[in-house]
């Protein structure tokens, strides 16, 4: 199930002193270059090996997703919820929401 949280939801899920929460950037390379939350895997959701990527992943995992604004990134978790996976957040507004708040792109875990 897809659950929609905040930017602010998502860095305190982050925090947690063991979340067990794994964080994929969908965004291209190059948009991930510029900058991008702190630990997290980049999946290029336009990657034509996209659905093979995600597969390997644990599907018994919880996975916080996230684009520029969130279109993408919601895309990407119907897929992988089409696909299994079982916890799904996407973050509403994606790294421009995230940033827009000043949250800080750094994670304590």
């Amino acid at each position: 199930m897809i659950k929609r949280i905040t930017p602010k939801e998502a860095y305190i899920l982050l925090n947690e002193p063991e979340p067990g929460i794994l964080l994929i950037d969908v965004r291209t390379p190059e948009e991930y270059n510029e900058y991008h939350i702190e630990g997290a895997i980049l999946i290029n959701v336009k990657d034509k090996n996209f659905e093979e990527k995600i597969s390997k992943l644990d599907k018994s995992k919880k996975y916080i997703v996230y684009c520029r604004s969130g279109v993408r990134s919601l895309n990407a978790c119907s897929i992988m919820e089409n696909m299994g996976f079982n916890e799904i957040y996407n973050i509403d507004g994606g790294i421009m929401q995230w940033k827009k708040e000043g949250i800080p792109f750094s994670i304590k875990n």
